[in-house]
This record gives structure tokens, sequence and C-alpha cells, in this order.
């Protein structure tokens, strides 16, 4: 599982940002946002006989898809297309029933792939694995992992166009925006307050420069690991030290590796010096479910809901 978060972060390193979001409540400027996804959406679905047409999926109309992803699953499972979904990789167990094989999400085989029959592969970026797949005359809609809440948006949009559920995908994308902005609207004001996110037990972490780092910022909390790639803002993903934590002392701390590396508030009070820091100390110390965290789905709904439920809790006592 550690080396599956390390090939996620080098996946998610390669996504640079497109867009802001630091207006979520505006439905008009994410409707013309929408739009322009609409209008260059057959640019990212490639087929071995032509582009798709936008708004009308590809030509013929896609009935059999391999999702490689588990956030684009969640996206088709919420977009009622669960029925047009034959195959997925050995991750997407989320939600129950997706039909879950044992096809490697960052090495699909490509024979094993092309056994289902698709008309469309739904996958993260890989060009190699792309281009093994349109020889086979299969078509492919990469979505690489997004830098921002827009992206998201956007990428649901253009799931949603490319297989002709577009009420669909529109409808959950703007769901998903007033559902976030009425949270953050309801949630206290966590300006200056610091915080750092672990995807691992070896410290790796987010900035403020990827999608999940922005979640946090729409509550106006400070990530300690942003001067760490203050360099280097494209990488996003930087691998911190115990004497970096220690000096920064977060107010919060936020665990993603509940589930692949068994950390609690009890194992990080264990850790060498970290009792001392404040939010041991205070009881403020996170557990999140890493897959809900990790993925840039519908369920971005439910981290935005955690985070906004630990902030009302921990903010009186700050």
């Amino acid at each position: 599982m550690k080396l599956l978060l390390i090939s996620l972060m080098a996946v998610l390193i390669s996504a640079a940002p497109a867009c802001s979001d630091t207006d979520i409540a505006d439905p008009g400027a994410r409707q013309a946002n929408d739009t322009a996804v609409n209008d260059t959406v057959a640019a990212s679905v490639t087929a071995a006989g032509g582009l798709a047409d936008p708004g009308e999926g590809i030509d013929p109309p896609v009935r059999r898809i391999v999702s490689i992803s588990p956030s684009a699953t969640e996206m088709l499972w919420a977009m009622d297309a669960a029925d047009l979904v034959v195959a997925v990789d050995s991750l997407s167990s989320y939600p129950d029933g997706t039909p879950v094989t044992d096809i490697e999400a960052w090495n699909p085989n490509i024979e094993v792939v092309a056994g289902y029959e698709p008309d469309m592969v739904v996958m993260q970026s890989n060009s190699e694995i792309e281009s093994a797949l349109m020889t086979l005359g299969i078509a492919v809609l990469a979505q690489p992992a997004p830098a921002t809440l827009d992206e998201v948006y956007a990428q649901i949009i253009e799931l949603g166009t490319a297989i002709g559920r577009e009420t669909q995908a529109a409808v959950l994308a703007q769901d998903m925006r007033n559902q976030i902005a009425n949270l953050i609207a309801d949630a206290p004001d966590g300006t200056g307050i610091t915080y750092y996110h672990e995807l691992d037990d070896t410290l790796y972490s987010v900035t403020g420069g990827t999608f999940i780092g922005e979640v946090y910022s729409l509550f106006g909390l400070r990530n300690v690991a942003d001067p760490v790639d203050a360099d280097n803002p494209a990488s996003g993903y930087p691998q911190l030290s115990d004497e970096f934590l220690l000096d920064a002392d977060p107010d919060l701390i936020f665990l993603a590796d509940t589930l692949c590396c068994g950390q609690n508030a009890e194992t990080v009070s264990k850790r060498p010096g970290w009792a001392q820091l404040s939010a041991v100390r205070n009881g403020n110390v996170i557990e999140l479910d890493d897959d809900v965290v990790s993925r840039w789905g519908p369920r971005l709904v439910v981290f935005v809901t955690d985070i906004a439920i630990a902030l009302k809790g921990i903010v009186a006592g700050l």
C-alpha cells in the first residue's frame, strides 16, 4: 500500500494547476467553465476512428466502459452510468457492487483490459498505456489528477459528455459545488490556524498547490508544508522530516494514512518528540479515511465535511 501511495504521488506531481477555485459559490462562473470544457472535450477523448463530438460522446455511443481509476469509477456511479461499466481496477471497490477485477490501477495488463471488449477505457494519464489501447481501436479518456476543485468539476463534465450522461454530470458537479459552498459558509474561520496533512508514515505530505491543499485553504487553514516546496511549487507532495514538523508545530494534524499504514492519534503520540506538538497535546489529531481523501470524485464532499466538523470542535479550544 505504501508503494501505491508513492506511485499516486508520482502521478499527482505531473498534474499542473490550470485554474483556481477562489469563489466556489459562483454558479455562473462555474457554468462558463463547464461550457468551455464541453467545447474542448473532443481533444481529450481519443478513439482510433476519430475524435468524439462534444455533447454526443463517441460514435458509436459508449456501451462498454472499463474504468482504471477509482475516482472515475465513483463519478460513473454517481452519474447513473453503472450500467455501462463492465470492469474496474482492483482498487475501485466503492461504491458496493462495482465489478472489481485484478486489473492494476497503475500498471494494467493491456490484454486483460482488451478482453473485456470495452468501447472506452477511463484512466489516469499514462501515455504508453493510452497508445497501446488506441492501437487496439479502443477509445481512451485520460484524466490526470486535478490540482484544483475547478479541475475536479471539469473532469466530471468531461466524463459525462464523453459517455452521453451530460445532464447527470452537470447535476452532480453543481450539487457538489453547492454542498461544499454551504459547508464552508457554515464553518468557523480557520484563518491563521496551521495544519499538517500526512499521506503516509514516512511523512509525505501535500502543499496548497494540490486539490487536497486547496480544500484546506477554503477554510483559511495554513499549510506548514508550503515553504518546503517554495522553490518547486509544481511538485506539491514533499517528504517532510521529524525535525521540520517539530519546529513547525502545527495546530492540527490530519492523518490520511489510517488504512494504509495503521496510523492514529495514539501511534502519532508515540513517535519520538511528537508528544510535545501542540496538535498532539491538545487532542487535535484528526483521523481521515485514506480513500475518501485521495479520490477526487463525489466523496470530496465527505472530505470537506470531515474538516468542517473537526474545525468546529477545535477552534474554540485554540
